[in-house]
């Protein structure tokens, strides 16, 4: 073989090793990011769990290092973590509200959980508020900021939305009567009243605007081996009944979602 043939063999090798070592280094990257919002996931630094972060750990199992086996689920502010979201590469932030917004932004699998948009009030008021009629949207509403539940208040005709970090914020502000109304994912207000010393029984739902899928969002960035493996191994997972399992043993009252969805960005 002539040398020259030889040596442009050697360099076309060794850049496709590298272009290889580059790819499974972008994969075993992957950053996998959630929200403190109980039961679905909630934690800190030393310890997540939640019937979500149960469901992500679950398909961990069932895929490779180089696809997220390893990586570590981190707990950040919702706002922090869809801005990681829409601006990272490889990263895979749950749980995700469907909307036709997010659809074009990220890659959508799912759904891992349903839930109902709900506005809730203290108890003792909910009949005054719903007597209002339209007249209700001229009302102040509370919400977790950045989160879908804002931008379904908005959609059901609210302008005035005062917005905190937290769902445990928002609830405390609505006990200090800074406003009436509180808009949040039902089955997740009994764990945030609980978490600041409040019962279940000290709300009353005013109204369902609507039903919510929510789903694993990986960022547009991210490899497409990567997201096929987490879509087989949530198959496989729903398939057997493992996923059902974990559903239940958090959500005992609602209805598993067994349907399997991925929706990619155009």
């Amino acid at each position: 073989m002539p040398t020259t043939y030889r040596l442009v063999c050697q360099f076309a090798l060794c850049c496709a090793g590298l272009l290889l070592a580059c790819s499974l280094a972008a994969a075993q990257n992957l950053q996998i990011l959630t929200e403190d919002w109980p039961p679905i996931s909630f934690g800190n630094d030393q310890q997540v769990d939640g019937m979500a972060v149960e469901v992500v750990r679950a398909l961990q199992k069932r895929i490779s290092k180089a696809a997220g086996a390893d990586a570590i689920i981190q707990v950040v502010p919702w706002a922090r973590g869809y801005k990681t979201l829409l601006e990272e590469p490889n990263t895979l932030l749950f749980t995700v509200g469907r909307s036709d917004e997010r659809e074009k932004l990220m890659t959508l699998l799912g759904p891992i959980a349903v839930s109902s948009t709900a506005l809730w009030t203290r108890k003792g008021h909910a009949a005054r508020l719903r007597a209002l009629g339209a007249g209700m949207q001229k009302l102040k509403v509370g919400a977790y900021r950045a989160s879908i539940f804002a931008d379904t208040a908005r959609r059901h005709g609210f302008s005035d939305i005062e917005q905190a970090p937290t769902p445990q914020i928002v609830a405390n502000m609505l006990f200090a009567k800074r406003f009436d109304l509180w808009v949040e994912g039902s089955f997740v207000v009994p764990s945030v009243l609980n978490d600041i010393g409040r019962q279940r029984d000290e709300v009353e739902k005013v109204s369902t605007l609507e039903s919510l899928e929510l789903f694993l969002a990986f960022s547009q960035q991210t490899s497409a081996a990567t997201i096929k493996a987490w879509e087989e191994a949530l198959r496989s997972l729903k398939k057997d009944g493992s996923f059902a399992k974990i559903y239940q043993k958090w959500l005992p009252n609602e209805s598993v979602p067994m349907a399997l969805l991925r929706i990619d960005a155009p």
